[in-house]
């Protein structure tokens, strides 16, 4: 189109984007100057802000460490994975106990510097030729730092001199082979030769099945040690932690002078469904916990991490020559 130039013209200053308008009175057409060519549809329709998730960088994302913070499965509360570590593992807000493994029971439950290990270098073989047996032990250790699910040995407890054994929920969740039944044995019968107490702190899923019969000969042989040790007079304190099944709970974990457990446990030989399968009925929602089988009578005491190390300490004293119950 060409402009004549007796056209009227107004223009129109749009401010602040500095859009002159120019419009013909005799032709409404418009023209927008605006360093070039704009289109009219884009200036006046109003269009909708689109929302988009915002998807953080690699780099955001390693801005907080994996493993920093820990949601507890009791209370769904956030804690500082460090802060939760020096409250030996038990939540700030409902007191829920998580599994420790042996290295952090020897720190925290004997007095620094006094533990002496027992049988480290014992590990197991593959008697039956069970595939991969030999190959997930390797895994085992390899992420534990272990070369079994069992620590031993000898320590103090408050001055209090001990033959113990530490089991670890972390390799092959604590159960119990040949090389676990023959070192528990050897500590019991350390402590029968030194004349002190034994303590152990069960953490097991119950037989290792890869060792089948060989295995299940680990619940008499303990059994058997942990008698003669009494019938010499032998102090057997028993500690259950989260979790003591199968048959660890039903040999030496059950045996003891004292049978104590720390307060959510979970101690029982076969499972719940199983068990409700069976008898065809609804068990109680507390069942197989350590506040069920001390209602019951199955355990002398439930006691926190916290206060742990006192109690058995005194317990230990009591049972000294001469001990002594100070009220």
């Amino acid at each position: 189109m060409t402009w004549q130039r007796q056209a009227i013209f107004t223009c129109v200053v749009v401010w602040p984007l500095g859009i002159r308008v120019y419009y013909q009175q005799d032709n409404p057409i418009l023209f927008l100057l605006l360093g070039g060519t704009t289109l009219l549809k884009e200036l006046f329709t109003k269009t909708k802000k689109r929302k988009y998730a915002e998807i953080p960088s690699e780099a955001a994302k390693q801005d907080v460490p994996e493993g920093i913070m820990t949601k507890c499965p009791g209370c769904k509360k956030i804690i500082y994975t460090r802060e939760l570590a020096k409250n030996l593992k038990v939540c700030f807000h409902c007191g829920r106990h998580y599994p420790m493994n042996a290295r952090e029971r020897i720190q925290s439950f004997l007095d620094e510097g006094s533990f002496e290990e027992m049988d480290a270098g014992m590990i197991s073989k593959n008697p039956l030729g069970f595939p991969e047996y030999i190959e997930k032990l390797e895994k085992d250790r390899k992420k534990t730092h272990l070369n079994e699910a069992v620590v031993t040995g000898t320590g103090m407890v408050n001055g209090n001199k001990i033959a113990i054994a530490l089991m670890d929920s972390t390799f092959r969740m604590g159960s119990m082979g040949s090389v676990v039944g023959e070192k528990i044995t050897r500590a019991v019968e350390k402590a029968d030769e030194l004349g002190v107490p034994f303590v152990i702190f069960t953490a097991s899923g119950g037989a290792r099945m890869q060792e089948g019969v060989l295995s299940l000969m680990q619940m008499a042989k303990t059994s058997v040690a942990l008698k003669r040790f009494s019938d010499n007079g032998g102090l057997f304190i028993s500690i259950m932690t989260h979790p003591t099944t199968g048959g660890v709970s039903a040999s030496f974990a059950s045996l003891g002078d004292y049978n104590i457990a720390e307060p959510g446990a979970l101690i029982g030989f076969a499972g719940r469904r199983i068990i409700e399968q069976t008898i065809r009925e609804e068990l109680p929602e507390d069942f197989q916990t350590a506040e069920f089988l001390m209602k019951h009578g199955q355990l002398d005491a439930v006691i926190s991490r916290h206060d742990l190390k006192e109690k058995i300490g005194t317990i230990l004293e009591l049972h000294q020559s001469g001990g002594e119950l100070a009220w």
